[in-house]
């Protein structure tokens, strides 16, 4: 970024987060209903570079069109965004909506934002770490024009522009002129979600999609099963959902439904990273597939209890990759998380059999055997031509895993592990900062905002391997009733952090547009929570 772009973004923040700078009509209106606040129509996440003066032109809601510059440039997935942008920028209900009934758009009103995509899509086109989610937009009077090389960031010059667009205090909808040239700053923006610990169904899993979409966010980091449920539907092993999940009729994802989400977020440019943590975490897999995990002892005698995966016998490395092989055709992004966190080795500890395999391949230590089934896993997964995301316990207990791992990074002192672990040559994610599922009175997002990715002791090589970050919601005390609420808006902080330049920081400045984009969440049906003390939207949710 050059200083001079830079410095118009401090203008600007300056001048929308302090009331009455910004020289505009909207507070001199006969409307006697709310009043236009200072920050409608400001983006979030900031852009790189945004430039935005008072003067503005109306848009017309009953004329308004997207239009392709080059027809033949478009796709199902362009086409599909305009269906989904238009009621998002002018109303998904009516109740949201301040119309007058005698508003008529002006003549010279906006009409179309043109649309220019450099590289045509296809209708299979599915988003990948290295797409390009850059674009320009552009408004000058009633004349607008979208620019981008990929159609994911045409994705997110639409969600821009549907945010730039806001109802004057007449009932009419307006736009500021503004030029905005965007990019993320990483390409790695997830989010996890644990359907295992509570099931949280398909319909609230795609409203979670589109408040990603729409905050910016492009991966879906699905940690789909764990120790107290099995809700995938494996059609290879289907005793595994049988036993394994609450409920094999109502508490399961199937073939078609885990389908379906792909779709939906790959028309929103979001990635589906499945996780299939292992070796821990794996007590549901059991009931349904014998002998995979390890039998505890107590002295020379199974005590009925069972511990990680059985990492020594044959069949345990058969099943293995017949179930990922059913993964890997199912989901089609490159990488899947395949876990590795919190593996006990008491169990393993105890069993005989482990004891022998460990005096017959020469092992000192219980962190080789969990590097032992790493590595046989990887190889797995990456005979499969996926690639691989673990927690960051593998690297923790001296495992040497392939160079291409991606470790993610998630205890306390995340700083030095992140230096650690980029000195070691592996790509990372961070997600310490980030664990949304913990709940606090007043304003957390503050802390989730403050949470800088590269402020950790290492070269410019190693902060390079940065690949971004993802927030948690770990599912013990979440499920539909509440996961949106307790995500939106305390997410978007974490959004912005992870889109926004390094020196876009101030949480004192970001205040007042997070509370802009919050209501306008809620305008768009979210449940989004409040995220400081009193106050109100302008259009509050209505319910359900």
């Amino acid at each position: 970024m050059t200083m001079s772009s830079f410095v118009g973004i401090i203008l600007l923040l300056i001048a929308v987060e302090i009331p009455g700078s910004f020289q505009h009509d909207r507070g001199h209106s006969k409307f006697r209903g709310p009043q236009v606040s200072q920050t409608a129509g400001t983006p979030w996440p900031m852009p790189l570079s945004y430039h935005t003066q008072a003067t503005f032109t109306y848009v017309d809601a009953g004329e308004f069109k997207f239009t392709d510059v080059d027809e033949s440039s478009s796709c199902s997935i362009l086409e599909e965004a305009y269906n989904r942008y238009f009621p998002l920028i002018f109303g998904r209900r009516p109740e949201t909506l301040f119309f007058k009934s005698s508003f008529k758009a002006p003549t010279d009103a906006m009409t179309e934002l043109m649309v220019k995509l450099e590289k045509p899509c296809k209708d299979t086109d599915y988003p990948m770490l290295e797409s390009d989610e850059s674009y320009t937009l552009d408004v000058n009077g009633n004349q607008a024009m979208l620019s981008a090389s990929e159609i994911w960031g045409v994705l997110r010059g639409l969600e821009t522009f549907s945010q730039i667009v806001y109802q004057s205090n007449d009932g009419g909808f307006v736009v500021n002129n503004t030029q905005i040239v965007d990019k993320p700053r990483f390409n790695h923006r997830g989010m996890l979600l644990d359907t295992s610990r509570h099931f949280i169904s398909v319909p609230i899993l795609m409203t979670n999609l589109d408040a990603m979409a729409q905050n910016k966010f492009n991966v879906f980091h699905w940690h789909i099963v764990d120790d107290p449920s099995f809700p995938y539907q494996s059609e290879k092993f289907p005793k595994i959902t049988n036993m394994g999940a609450y409920d094999p009729e109502t508490h399961v994802y199937t073939q078609t439904d885990i389908k379906n989400i792909i779709e939906y977020a790959r028309m929103r440019g979001i990635r589906v990273v499945p996780e299939f943590d292992s070796p821990g975490h794996t007590s549901s897999w059991g009931y349904g597939q014998p002998d995979l995990l390890t039998k505890c002892y107590t002295g020379s005698q199974p005590n009925g209890q069972f511990g990680p995966v059985n990492p020594v016998p044959n069949s345990t490395y058969v099943f293995l990759k017949s179930f990922f092989t059913e993964i890997a055709q199912l989901f089609p992004d490159h990488y899947m998380h395949l876990g590795g966190d919190e593996v006990s080795f008491a169990c393993w500890q105890s069993n005989p059999e482990i004891t022998s395999f460990m005096k017959k391949m020469g092992y000192t230590s219980y962190s080789q055997i969990e590097e032992y089934y790493m590595q046989n896993l990887l190889n797995i997964v990456g005979g499969l031509g996926k690639g691989y995301q673990i927690w960051q316990e593998v690297i923790d207990n001296g495992a040497k895993v392939r160079a291409d791992t991606v470790v993610e990074v998630w205890k306390a002192g995340w700083e030095a592990e992140m230096e650690k672990v980029t000195k070691l040559g592996y790509k990372t994610l961070l997600s310490t900062c980030w664990y949304l599922n913990y709940i606090s009175y007043g304003s957390d997002w503050m802390a989730y905002y403050g949470c800088e990715p590269f402020n950790f002791n290492g070269t410019d090589a190693q902060k390079q391997l940065i690949q971004g970050g993802e927030t948690c919601m770990w599912g013990e005390y979440v499920d539909g009733t509440n996961v949106i609420s307790r995500l939106w808006p305390r997410a978007s902080a974490v959004g912005e952090r992870l889109w926004s330049a390094k020196e876009i920081n101030s949480a004192f400045l970001a205040q007042s547009r997070l509370t802009e984009h919050r209501c306008r969440m809620v305008r768009r049906g979210f449940q989004a929570e409040p995220i400081t003390g009193p106050g109100f939207c302008r259009e509050e949710f209505g319910g359900v």
